[in-house]
């Protein structure tokens, strides 16, 4: 699709969700562990656990027929060495029933993808911001910003690229950046607060649809509020039921 038709991307946790997302036409389904703020409630992706990730991975590939679905490689799953992030892919697949598995990182984890790809488990890549690795970059800032730091991302898509990615998210990082990646690689890039001219784009759903608590980023474009749509039909139905209104003759036996 790279140079043919923009990709369009976005995450899924669950089997109605996926049904979703999937009728809709979206290309690809990441099964994100942005899980963890957005359905389980953890302050950050960090906490969530692989055994979490198979969990909605097998609720998601349940309800999406047609779209590519990718389960995203939780923090520690990966960290400790090539052998782990095998196993841990493997795993994703065979119990997950996922088609591919994301993982974070550039240089530093080109040895895994390789390692990945010859086990035979297609990866996408993930650099740029990296949210787990907020701490060591200070938060949630968008990098890439100076010259220096720009090189090392470049390198970055290339590295995890040459070692077999199918493609890779960019996030976090200028627009001009963005543009300079997709360029540079072969493969699909696909953007999350990375400019227009990634060959793809992915959100949140929930942020995609205005079920976000608390704090949505700038790069995100919320085209309903699914959260308002709830709360007055929630709402509605607990007044009804004190109000006696609830249930009625029509729906009772």
């Amino acid at each position: 699709m790279k140079g043919k038709t923009r990709i369009t991307a976005l995450t899924a946790y669950d089997y109605p969700t996926a049904r979703l997302v999937d009728e809709s036409g979206i290309d690809l389904i990441l099964v994100g562990d942005s899980l963890g703020p957005t359905a389980l409630g953890y302050p950050s992706t960090l906490p969530v656990t692989l055994d979490e990730m198979i969990h909605a991975a097998r609720a998601v590939t349940r309800g999406a027929t047609r779209a590519l679905v990718v389960g995203d490689l939780p923090f520690g799953a990966y960290h400790e060495s090539v052998e782990q992030a095998v196993r841990s892919s493997i795993r994703f697949v065979k119990e997950g029933d996922v088609a591919a598995v994301k993982l974070e990182g550039g240089v530093e984890r080109a040895a895994a993808v390789r390692a990945v790809v010859d086990a035979g488990v297609p990866v996408m890549a993930h650099v740029g911001l990296r949210p787990q690795a907020m701490h060591q970059m200070g938060g949630f800032r968008v990098q890439g910003k100076t010259d220096e730091a720009a090189r090392r991302i470049v390198e970055d898509a290339r590295a995890v690229t040459e070692a077999g990615a199918f493609s890779v998210v960019l996030e976090g990082i200028p627009a001009a950046l963005g543009a300079e990646i997709t360029a540079a690689v072969d493969v699909p890039t696909i953007g999350i607060g990375a400019g227009a001219e990634c060959d793809g784009q992915i959100l949140v759903f929930t942020d995609v649809v205005g079920l976000t608590f608390g704090h949505v980023p700038r790069f995100v474009r919320s085209y309903a509020d699914v959260g308002g749509v709830v709360r007055a039909a929630l709402e509605a139905y607990r007044e009804d039921v004190v109000g006696g209104e609830f249930p009625g003759e029509a729906e009772s036996y």
